[in-house]
């Protein structure tokens, strides 16, 4: 990793970097770059039904995207996902579930006894379980959650015209507990939603206020029925990674993770980001979208010539 002082950028000098040759750009980003790779996994333990309006979610009760809806899955199958994870070298394993909390289901004691089962199988636990409130954060760092995933989405700007059920704040007060009570942060964006490029440089420059410990990366994968359902084409490759090369350059001690979505990525591209700007890989499938066999994945790290952390 660089030993340069971290800088603190202004809007127009990250502009400026966005625009450089795509060449320079990533060479700038790879200087901020370990030879580490991260993987990380998860299990959709409930799915659909959600109250919000988030414009991208197949998972909202406000679109009829004929998604499957289940329940809160038993504790027994997060264990066994768990283990069959652990064996993909994965070394961080997160719970999601759907709502705009966690106790949207009245799930949440649940919740912290997956959390503890997570912990018992020699991994890093996770939870992306929405909305918190001060006394839940507080359970679960007492329950031993080591991070917690809450992304912004979008920049601030931009952020009324994704969502309208939450606002931007409720979210990042969330961002505020989870690091008030000691718990690590995973806070990303989704790319390709129909935001300017001024607005990726706001996205970058927000991440660099809350300061999280990882940074997942998605790209909008439309879904039909949402009102989203027609940006297929709001972002092409080579801004993918200039967002992702920017990102690097004014957050440089976090893991900027590959997500939902990069599956949009050419293979090339796909390894040309983790040379330069990518550190970690959320492997196997997604919440309601597909992604690669973990085999796949772990070939691309050996032929990369990289360390995949455990």
């Amino acid at each position: 990793m660089n030993s340069t002082v971290e800088k603190i950028y202004t809007k127009q000098e990250l502009l400026d970097l966005y625009n450089l040759p795509l060449e320079d750009l990533l060479k700038e980003s790879s200087k901020y770059m370990s030879n580490n790779i991260e993987f990380c996994s998860l299990i959709n333990a409930r799915n659909g039904k959600c109250s919000q309006n988030c414009k991208y979610c197949a998972q909202s009760s406000h679109y009829c995207t004929n998604i499957e809806s289940y329940p809160l899955v038993k504790v027994e199958e997060v264990i066994k996902t768990a283990q069959e994870a652990k064996s993909n070298h994965v070394s961080r394993f997160a719970i999601v579930t759907s709502g705009r909390t966690p106790d949207e289901g009245r799930d949440f004691n649940i919740e912290l006894e997956m959390i503890k089962e997570i912990n018992k199988q020699g991994l890093n636990s996770c939870a992306s379980i929405g909305i918190l409130d001060e006394e839940q954060a507080k359970q679960l760092a007492e329950a031993g959650l080591k991070r917690f995933h809450h992304n912004i989405n979008t920049c601030r700007s931009y952020y009324p015209e994704v969502c309208t059920t939450h606002n931007y704040e409720d979210r990042i007060n969330t961002c505020k507990l989870v690091k008030k009570y000691g718990m690590e942060l995973c806070c990303g964006v989704i790319l390709g939603m129909g935001e300017t490029v001024e607005q990726r440089i706001e996205m970058a420059m927000e991440l660099a206020e809350i300061e999280p410990d990882s940074i997942p990366i998605n790209i909008l994968m439309p879904i039909p029925e949402t009102p989203f359902e027609n940006c297929l084409d709001k972002i092409d490759e080579e801004n993918v990674l200039r967002t992702i090369a920017v990102f690097k350059i004014a957050n440089p001690k976090a893991v900027i993770r590959f997500c939902g979505g990069r599956m949009r990525l050419s293979q090339e591209n796909q390894e040309l980001a983790l040379k330069t700007c990518v550190e970690g890989i959320l492997i196997g499938n997604y919440l309601t979208t597909v992604g690669k066999e973990p085999t796949e994945d772990i070939e691309t790290v050996k032929k990369l010539g990289k360390n995949l952390l455990h």
